[in-house]
């Protein structure tokens, strides 16, 4: 089969399965693994020891999954509900909106299993891949960009014209020819710096550079020891996670709702009150969190 029929066929079934964004690249060195490398020398990943262990990997596919020949990179919408405005009451938590339902991995791991099904046995093409929700030792972002799914704003996230920035990354590495998309070349954030003013810890701290260490998302989730006490006032009732970058970006005023079932909002975890969370004890915690990202913390 020719790679452009092929490239289209899947095209078609992921987009049957749910994404919204769909694009192919060749195989190559990354393209910004210096600037990554430079990135952890400053620190910036903080106590994320895991991601300086896999930067290696990130530095070619091939190293990771040898016969990789092409990459395809999606986008899931989760964009859901709006934020309650019960969140700006002290007594309620505030968490992240991609944790609202149950875990994204599951959703959409079970997505790709399918569309590697499809490719491997309905098209007979390829043999063995590999699949990332999220997790693998990939440069998501470089590679959802040179696949043309968007731009690295200046908030760190990847924008969609159409789509914003409310969307999971995925990747699957192949061994099979794919007719590569059009890379994205246009950064269009111009001079808007709404992200970096809105930030309450100054995470942000130049042009698509974020200080994990500063970061209300990092501080909730990956740090393992307490919260530095300079930063504890500054986080307000942010207690798993933080959209603010992405909530007063303009490019997310009209961004489409998801309308995937599995991504459905949990009441519960819209705004759960602060008194009872603090109740709970472990046992507790995992089953209110079962199936949830937020069991990880």
């Amino acid at each position: 089969m020719r790679s452009s029929s092929l490239t289209r066929l899947i095209h078609e079934k992921a987009c049957e399965l749910g994404f919204d964004l769909v694009g192919a690249i060749p195989v190559s060195r990354s393209k910004t693994i210096d600037i990554y490398n430079s990135w952890l020398k400053k620190g910036y990943a903080g106590s994320m020891a895991y991601l300086e262990r896999h930067a290696e990997l990130k530095e070619d596919p091939r190293r990771l999954f040898p016969e990789t020949m092409s990459l395809l990179a999606l986008g899931f919408n989760y964009k859901t509900v709006d934020p309650s405005e019960q969140i700006q009451n002290p007594d309620i938590g505030c968490i992240s909106r991609y944790a609202w339902g149950d875990d994204y991995h599951d959703l959409i791991r079970s997505k790709l299993s399918e569309l590697e099904n499809y490719l491997c046995h309905e098209l007979n093409a390829g043999k063995i891949s590999r699949s990332f929700v999220d997790s693998g030792p990939v440069l998501e972002r470089e590679v959802a960009q040179r696949a043309g799914l968007g731009w690295i704003g200046k908030h760190s996230n990847l924008i969609n014209w159409k789509k914003g920035s409310w969307f999971f990354l995925a990747e699957l590495l192949l061994d099979v020819q794919l007719e590569a998309d059009l890379p994205f070349t246009r950064v269009d954030c111009g001079t808007c710096t709404i992200c970096i003013e809105a930030c309450p810890t100054a995470a942000i701290i130049a042009d698509r550079t974020l200080d994990a260490r500063l970061c209300i998302s990092y501080l909730t989730i990956e740090l393992k020891g307490a919260i530095p006490v300079e930063l504890r006032p500054k986080m307000g009732n942010l207690i798993f996670g933080c959209d603010i970058c992405q909530e007063v970006c303009p490019w997310n005023s009209e961004a489409p709702q998801s309308t995937e079932p599995g991504l459905r909002p949990r009441p519960e975890n819209v705004a759960p009150q602060l008194t009872e969370l603090m109740k709970l004890d472990q046992s507790a915690f995992s089953q209110r969190f079962r199936k949830s990202p937020i069991k990880r913390t």
